[in-house]
């Protein structure tokens, strides 16, 4: 059984929107933005293991073409983020815990953006215990060249797997506001600030681990 919980913890827009508040998390570190980070009401919303649904695109006809070049896209994104945390495909959108869709996010307090990721939590039972497991919508326009979709996607996955916050350096992928280039990989200070991520204790205080017997994206 899963439950949806109806309120929105978390909602980060790309660029369009100031970064959000957060709490100090101690003392700043050089080579990080840990500080920027900001944890839902019941802990830190990461996982060791994804399981990712991306909205199908058409194969055939006359939107093929730009559907093609958005996955693409979307596909190099998720691969630089691969390199740090296991991710599988969800067969159903129902069993995924991040949702990639292909759409320009309606506006947000009169403002535009090229993508957003919203969180909510959800109840879910697994082997017997009642777990809070992330879910995550992630809106990603095809109204852009090829390389501000990848950045796009880059910046919003970020946010899907943990990263609630944004990078004060332009040259970073989850930059609150970007420089003149699309940035198409994670930078040393991304995977570091991650990386400090995955070793807190998830939602519940619970690690947050996959059960490596189990199916990964299975109910």
């Amino acid at each position: 059984m899963v439950r949806i919980w109806g309120a929105i913890f978390l909602v980060a827009s790309l660029w369009l929107l100031p970064a959000p508040a957060a709490a100090e998390q101690g003392k700043e570190a050089a080579g990080d933005y840990r500080h920027r980070l900001e944890p839902t009401p019941h802990g830190w919303p990461r996982r060791r293991q994804w399981c990712v649904w991306i909205e199908p695109v058409a194969a055939t006809g006359p939107a093929a073409r730009w559907d093609q070049a958005w996955l693409k896209a979307v596909e190099g994104a998720l691969a630089s983020w691969a390199e740090l945390v296991a991710i599988s495909r969800a067969g159903s959108p129902e069993q995924a815990q991040v949702k990639l869709l292909r759409r320009r996010p309606p506006l947000q307090r009169g403002r535009a953006s090229h993508g957003r990721a919203e969180l909510a939590l959800a109840s879910v039972q697994r082997g017997g215990e009642t777990l809070l497991e992330p879910r995550v919508r992630v809106s990603i326009s095809p109204g852009q060249r090829a390389e501000a979709i990848q950045a796009t996607a880059l910046h919003e996955l970020g946010h899907a797997f943990g990263l609630w916050g944004h990078s004060d350096q332009p040259h970073d992928a989850m930059a609150a506001v970007p420089g003149p280039t699309p940035i198409l990989a994670l930078t040393g200070r991304d995977r570091a600030t991650f990386l400090w991520l995955q070793q807190q204790p998830g939602l519940g205080g619970k690690e947050g681990t996959a059960d490596p017997g189990q199916a990964p994206c299975g109910p």
